[in-house]
């Protein structure tokens, strides 16, 4: 059974595992498993190498950063990476190198981790499935024929499959949590401000988020804890202080009231999703929450998204649009006709959205709904039938698009598999800066079931 990044942790800073040890099997999992999965697009091996001999020195000398010393953990394409291309997954930016790090990249740095690589995505993270690649589709873990969600498709695998202990990814509507759901690991999208998106190539500003994927809930919060705080680089950035999300983990969870989104949220559920998500609220019952029905307003305006798209992208797409995929070039070109009354009005309305969203929580702790409403679809369905791509993308990426119109946090973990073997997720939701509540809660029902120790058999 692969180790948690809390088990390695120890173990290295007890001297009964190495840095260096740990980076090379890492690696030799890669170079077996990514020719299957393609979820790296580049692989750092001698730089790893050498960051893993450094930490390995480091502790040797007793000079220990902390629980990512040493820990072999991947990134988004991206989030820029000094001396090391980030390609966002797409040949307009195939041979970009950045001078510096990301913000978060820079804190991982800081913190003593071993960087395997950059992990492969949906072009430039305009989708849901992770199949538009200039450098090819990512594939499931747990059944190489099914797509692995998207944007963070690369990220969500790679853990999954044992290529590294964790991974940074990004959310713009479900690109952590999706993932992370058709993969069977955990993904949490912190509250829109608490992690910098400096020196992340973006999709839209008013909707990025940066946050962890790895395949624990203590995992995640190890992570989430380090990337965390105020940037004064990034103007979305808000100084709130950081909780210790470690300790979060054992907060009481009794008599905590969540509340079941049924309209919207639940419409139109495979019926394997449902069932696993009904028996997930009973553990929680179990565990001693109150389950309450939610009755919510929902925004579905994507004006937003694609207006701040377009406009990132606007003189790429006159210079050089034949360097873009043709559906990412597409989903792109969709955002140029909006007026500045129309986005203005759009910004607006998502200003509404984030303030009336925190009424909900005045009767209620959590919100939980399924991640994502149907399992991984096929590749092979995707390919034969192109124009099913994008409807089939906005049903994966339907119950988790409206938290980050409202900017909240929200995790996704595994509360089960379908018939056919493939991961269903489970979303807990919670008011702004509550992170480590969710993460409590997400917790309490990791540790009353089993889903989190099942690991995709790869040949």
């Amino acid at each position: 059974m692969l180790l948690s990044i809390l088990e390695v942790s120890q173990q290295l800073r007890d001297r009964q595992l190495s840095p260096v040890g740990l980076a090379k099997d890492c690696l030799a999992r890669i170079e077996k498993l990514n020719p299957i999965l393609n979820a790296f697009i580049t692989v750092t091996a001698d730089s790893a190498l050498e960051q893993a001999r450094q930490a390995e020195a480091e502790i040797q000398r007793g000079q220990w950063r902390g629980p990512l010393h040493g820990v072999p953990i991947g990134l988004k394409d991206l989030l820029d990476t000094a001396g090391i291309r980030t390609t966002a997954a797409s040949a307009l930016f195939k041979d970009r190198i950045p001078a510096q790090d990301a913000e978060v990249v820079r804190r991982l740095r800081n913190a003593g981790a071993v960087f395997l690589g950059k992990q492969n995505l949906h072009e430039f993270a305009y989708g849901g499935s992770s199949m538009i690649s200039y450098y090819g589709d990512v594939h499931n873990p747990w059944d190489p024929a099914h797509i692995t969600g998207g944007s963070s498709g690369g990220s969500a695998a790679a853990v999954a499959a044992g290529l590294g202990y964790g991974a940074i990814a990004t959310d713009t509507a479900g690109s952590v949590r999706e993932p992370a759901a058709q993969c069977g690991v955990v993904g949490i999208k912190p509250t829109f401000g608490r992690v910098s998106a400096c020196g992340v190539i973006p999709l839209a500003w008013s909707l990025d988020h940066v946050g962890p994927i790895a395949r624990t809930v203590s995992d995640v919060a190890v992570l989430l804890q380090i990337i965390a705080g105020f940037d004064p680089q990034d103007q979305n950035s808000v100084d709130v202080p950081i909780p210790d999300y470690l300790a979060g983990l054992q907060l009481e969870v009794r008599r905590t009231r969540i509340g079941i989104p049924r309209r919207f949220f639940y419409e139109d559920l495979d019926s394997e999703v449902a069932a696993a998500v009904e028996q997930a609220l009973d553990v929680l019952k179990n565990l001693g929450c109150e389950i309450r029905e939610a009755n919510l307003e929902v925004p579905t305006d994507r004006t937003l998204q694609a207006a701040e798209s377009y406009a990132y992208h606007r003189d790429f797409v006159q210079i050089s649009p034949e360097l873009y995929q043709s559906e990412t070039l597409r989903r792109i070109r969709s955002g140029q006709d909006f007026s500045e009354a129309q986005i203005e009005s759009a910004r607006r309305d998502l200003a509404k959205a984030r303030s009336e969203i925190q009424n909900a929580f005045s009767s209620l702790d959590f919100l939980v709904t399924p991640t994502v409403p149907i399992p991984a679809p096929a590749l092979a369905e995707l390919k034969q039938n192109p124009d099913l791509l994008r409807p089939r993308e906005l049903v994966l990426l339907r119950n988790t698009r409206p938290f980050n119109v409202w900017g909240l946090p929200a995790i996704s973990l595994p509360c089960g598999f379908t018939s056919a073997g493939l991961p269903i997720g489970l979303q807990i939701a919670g008011p702004a800066w509550s992170e480590a509540e969710i993460l409590g809660l997400a917790y309490a029902y990791e540790q009353a079931t089993d889903w989190h120790k099942r690991e995709p058999r790869l040949t």
